[in-house]
């Protein structure tokens, strides 16, 4: 999938968080991922960068985007 795609399909199970609130989770995911802990999906994590493997966890569900809370305007 594309990052368009996959950005996307957070944004539609995340109605509450924004584009840049998903970038802080994928950051700190990718951080995650880049500091050794293992991926939620069952793919050759050698072949593909920590930042689009924690764009695909994100986009299924794999991990939960907490600590965010609701602006009211």
């Amino acid at each position: 999938m594309k990052v368009e795609e996959l950005t996307a399909k957070i944004l539609d199970n995340n109605p509450h968080l924004d584009r840049y609130q998903i970038a802080i989770a994928v950051a700190k995911r990718c951080d995650e991922i880049s500091n050794g802990s293992p991926s939620k999906i069952n793919i050759d994590t050698k072949s593909i960068k920590p930042a689009d493997l924690a764009l695909m966890e994100l986009a299924e569900g794999l991990v939960v985007i907490k600590g965010f809370k609701d602006i009211v305007k």
